[in-house]
């Protein structure tokens, strides 16, 4: 039977400071279920065909051992992103969020400053604006956080729709990841087709499990960053077992998110050591799951979530 679990974050995370979702286990494994709660039965389920693809058919045979991983610093002041730069795991790239809502132009280059006198002058720093820029807005915003950081690798998802990624990057001088122009997209082949990334972000429960991200990957034919959605280190291991799946990977992968959760539902976490995951399964301890448990009123709301993501799938041809 799933079990409910109910986490709270160690900062604020997409206007939440707490994680919850479901895990349970099949004939091949663990498997997490974890939509953000604000999402639809119909976008959570790619994310149900994930948890079924983990349980019952495991991952592809991997190509690596470990996998690489940036760090993550949210939308927070100038001295907690550099502590959570300095409790990274040593990594030497580390994805700042901007574009908060309330914050102000100067808050982010001061974030941006303060990661990079943390990291010091060799780390790689990127930002994540989750769309909320307009095509003008994220051209300024993108040269002055450029500055600030003395050289991004890449600005993700500054604006929401690929016509306007296209647009900031014909104008700026930062490579484009796209993220959610390509996971809550009608057609995430758009972004190909305008030239308006030079990479894309892929995460395993949004886009429907690491088989679907594999093929996706390769008819994208863009370099990958693989990403997770703040999830448990069972959520994790289906991110790391794409990382570890894909015949390139070019860049830090963006798995280090267990440092954003108070707790786990593992003994054994998911944590990043040498900037590295390894490759591996996770398997809960009755204990922490126990100890994490979610509240009745929770529990009840996210069974009734998961039974009508199932009806239709069932609707949909049983997908699994």
């Amino acid at each position: 039977m799933p079990a409910v679990f109910d986490i709270p974050l160690t900062v604020r995370f997409r206007g939440t400071d707490r994680r919850r979702g479901m895990i349970w286990r099949g004939e091949a494994g663990w498997a997490e279920f974890s939509p953000f709660e604000d999402y639809s039965p119909a976008e959570c389920l790619p994310w149900w065909r994930a948890a079924q693809e983990a349980a019952n058919l495991g991952f592809p045979k991997p190509v690596r051992q470990t996998v690489p991983v940036n760090g993550i610093v949210p939308a927070v002041g100038p001295d907690q992103a550099a502590a959570l730069v300095a409790r990274s795991g040593g990594c030497r790239t580390i994805k700042v969020k901007v574009a908060e809502p309330g914050q102000t132009a100067a808050q982010e280059v001061n974030r941006v400053a303060a990661v990079r006198a943390a990291l010091g002058p060799t780390g790689k720093i990127r930002i994540d604006a989750n769309g909320a820029w307009d095509v003008d807005t994220a051209v300024s915003r993108i040269a002055a956080l450029n500055k600030a950081a003395g050289g991004l690798e890449y600005a993700e998802q500054p604006c929401c729709s690929a016509r306007e990624l296209a647009q900031v990057r014909r104008r700026g001088g930062v490579p484009i990841a796209a993220d959610e122009s390509i996971r809550r997209a009608a057609d995430p082949f758009l972004v190909k087709r305008l030239e308006a990334a030079d990479l894309v972000v892929l995460k395993v429960q949004p886009l429907g499990g690491v088989r679907a991200c594999v093929e996706l990957a390769e008819r994208l034919g863009l370099p990958v960053v693989v990403s997770s959605a703040v999830e448990t280190s069972i959520g994790l291991a289906m991110g790391v077992a794409l990382a570890a799946a894909l015949p390139r990977l070019d860049f830090a992968c963006g798995l280090g998110t267990g440092q954003l959760l108070s707790g786990d539902l593992t003994a054994d976490r998911l944590v990043v050591s040498d900037a590295v995951l390894p490759v591996r399964q996770a398997s809960p301890d009755p204990r922490l799951i126990r100890r994490y448990a979610a509240a009745p009123e929770v529990e009840r709301r996210w069974r009734e979530r998961l039974d009508q993501v199932r009806r239709l799938a069932e609707a949909n041809g049983g997908a699994s």
